[in-house]
């Protein structure tokens, strides 16, 4: 099925993005809309809403995700999936996550609009708590869904309010019926901001994501012994802080060791009890490597626990460190890659293949589905802040490829 004379209104793309900015907007020009808060519900429920008026059945899983289908010729084909997330940083940007899931929208109008009709369904998603900002666990949605989680056990996972996953489902309405886990699907394809500054740099209006990093995250707590800041000399102290420094300076050194490849980064810091004058008794903190090559990852997660226990024990510490995640480099289809490759050609984009840095959906939906990722420049590659930008051209560009690569999946014969 050709699509070479059928395009998406950019114009309504960009409005239903500010549309939804405007749910959870922050001064500075952001978006907090954290996961399975009111101000989550207010924007699921505006994207329900938009999907009912199109007429697609929605439904709601047991972790939150939710899935809005559009019938096709045949409806018992396995669905062509499409989507993101709608969940913020707590300090994020307008289009990290809601681009996909607004394309996606803009991309079933569309079809409505020209009354096309696919050979198999199409399904919009939008996955719970993808950022992992409130309950400290990323890809929650995608994640139980693939059956990389413990469903029970995310639900039991706390904020720092003490809610749990489970109760903050409850409260905003949105546990639903229908089982969490893998159904039978064509393929999943997802358009995303870069998050990097590789695009923009080269000029690129399009990149043709040809997998995930592999990844390794640790939570790690070191406990020394709170003391005077003033009585205490250096050889009877035992400060957290200044052990958590050490293996914070070797993360990042482990990263540079690894050229421009090389991911190493401490985000979560907290220090106890935390005043000006008494030594720090406890740190707690997360580490995370990321590289395009898997053996690297393994590398660094043979060797990392053990130079982090000694750089702790120097300074008369103890660590605990316990791995959080870990997962391979996760290649994406080639078919479902070469439906974009061949789009942005098709429509004159110029493109580059690209490895994610960052983790998104489509990497544990890759494990049961054919996927393929879009990415769009983001303004100096600035990303999870609130001055995240990017221009509607290039909103509009990357969902026209989407539109273009999901219409030539679900239309084939």
């Amino acid at each position: 099925m050709s699509s070479s004379n059928q395009r998406i209104n950019g114009t309504r793309l960009w409005d239903s993005l500010m549309a939804m900015a405007e749910i959870g907007a922050t001064p500075k020009g952001g978006v907090k809309r954290l996961t399975l808060t009111e101000v989550d519900r207010q924007g699921r429920d505006t994207f329900i809403r938009w999907c009912e008026a199109l007429g697609l059945k929605v439904r709601v899983d047991a972790i939150g995700n939710i899935f809005a289908r559009r019938e096709g010729r045949d409806p018992s084909r396995p669905p062509v999936l499409m989507g993101s997330h709608l969940d913020s940083q707590p300090t994020g940007g307008k289009f990290d996550g809601a681009l996909g899931v607004i394309a996606g929208l803009e991309v079933m109008r569309t079809l409505a609009e020209h009354g096309i009709e696919t050979e198999a369904p199409i399904e919009l998603v939008n996955w719970t708590d993808e950022e992992g900002s409130r309950f400290g666990h990323s890809l929650m949605g995608s994640g139980i869904w693939a059956g990389v989680y413990d469903e029970a056990k995310v639900n039991g996972l706390r904020d720092v309010e003490g809610v749990s996953v489970g109760e903050a489902l409850d409260a905003i309405g949105y546990r639903g019926p229908h089982p969490a886990r893998p159904f039978p699907a064509d393929s999943y394809f997802e358009l995303h901001i870069e998050q990097g500054p590789i695009l923009e740099r080269e000029g690129k209006a399009i990149g043709i994501v040809t997998g995930g990093q592999a990844q390794v995250w640790y939570d790690a707590v070191i406990t020394g012994q709170d003391a005077h800041a003033g009585t205490t000399p250096p050889s009877a102290r035992e400060d957290a802080l200044v052990a958590a420094a050490r293996v914070i300076a070797h993360v990042d050194a482990l990263m540079r060791a690894r050229g421009e490849d090389g991911r190493g980064t401490v985000g979560f810091l907290q220090v106890f009890p935390n005043s000006c004058n008494v030594v720090p008794g406890e740190v707690r903190f997360s580490v995370e490597f990321r590289h395009p090559r898997t053996a690297e990852v393994e590398a660094l997660a043979a060797a990392f626990p053990a130079e982090a226990a000694a750089l702790v024990a120097e300074a008369g510490c103890r660590l605990e460190l316990k791995e959080k995640l870990r997962f391979p480099h996760q290649p994406f289809d080639p078919a479902c890659v070469g439906l974009v490759r061949d789009a942005a050609a098709r429509l004159g984009l110029p493109a580059r293949e690209i490895v994610s840095g960052a983790g998104h959906d489509a990497v544990y939906v890759a494990r049961h589905v054919p996927t393929a990722m879009i990415f769009t420049p983001c303004k100096d590659g600035l990303s999870h802040n609130e001055a995240e930008s990017i221009e509607p051209g290039e909103a509009e560009a990357g969902c026209q490829v989407l539109f273009e690569a999901v219409l030539a999946r679900a239309g084939r014969a």
